[in-house]
């Protein structure tokens, strides 16, 4: 399989190579294409706004459900006050409490891990220890409806500047990549803001990142038929 570039500017940038490169060199598995054990480098994670046209990416609804994030409720209710309306996905893997495990807020403020890792930080820069738990084994059976696809996220200081790296079992970049990394992102500002570190480099692992068989060819699909001509002629050099 071909290399992949392994840094990127921005989560855009990152979201245009890797659609091609999954669209090209993807593998069959389960109704998507699938790369496996991908991680990259945003070199500047601050720049985290989605603006490839055929993706159409709702910016207010990222916003929205990192404001649920910092609200700490698992509770998809919270999320449809927030945004005015709870999307269906966050309705079917709700348990019968109306709650999710994926509310990553929830997750970070469980035991007070995001607590814990700024005052880790603050105490010793050097720390090897500023992780957030967020997919749990403990947790498992609470997992039928709802397992998060995220396993963990760590902080490390290097160069006076606060690095991050979040780990995931699996990701979809359609949805799952450009909302979480935005959410990510953001967390990184909050801990970089409370331990007065510059912000560093974001590193974005995913075992399996894959795009649905319903999202394939869609940048094909926003070109004009001048444009299509000139993609299909393109396709056979690759």
């Amino acid at each position: 399989m071909k290399h992949l570039k392994n840094h990127h500017y921005n989560a855009n940038e990152a979201f245009d190579y890797l659609y091609d490169y999954i669209s090209r060199h993807g593998v069959d598995f389960d109704s998507t294409k699938a790369i496996f054990n991908t991680g990259f480098y945003l070199d500047n994670p601050i720049d985290n706004i989605i603006k490839t046209p055929y993706r159409k990416w709702n910016e207010d609804y990222a916003k929205a459900e990192w404001k649920w994030y910092l609200s700490g409720s698992p509770k998809v209710e919270t999320l449809g006050e927030i945004y005015g309306k709870i999307p269906i996905i966050w309705e079917r893997m709700a348990n019968d409490k109306g709650e999710v495990n994926s509310n990553y807020g929830a997750q970070w403020e469980r035991n007070y891990q995001l607590d814990r890792i700024v005052a880790m930080l603050k105490q010793n820069p050097n720390t090897r220890k500023a992780t957030i738990s967020i997919y749990d084994g403990k947790e498992m059976h609470n997992y039928k409806q709802d397992t998060p696809c995220t396993y963990a996220v760590q902080f490390t200081v290097l160069n006076d500047k606060l690095n991050m790296c979040v780990t995931m079992r699996s990701n979809d970049l359609w949805f799952g990549f450009c909302n979480d990394q935005y959410c990510f992102s953001e967390l990184q500002k909050i801990v970089a803001e409370r331990t007065n570190f510059e912000i560093g480099s974001y590193y974005h692992f995913a075992h399996n990142m894959h795009l649905y068989e319903r999202d394939l060819n869609k940048s094909i699909k926003s070109l004009s038929s001048h444009d299509k001509l000139l993609a299909s002629k393109q396709k056979q050099y690759y």
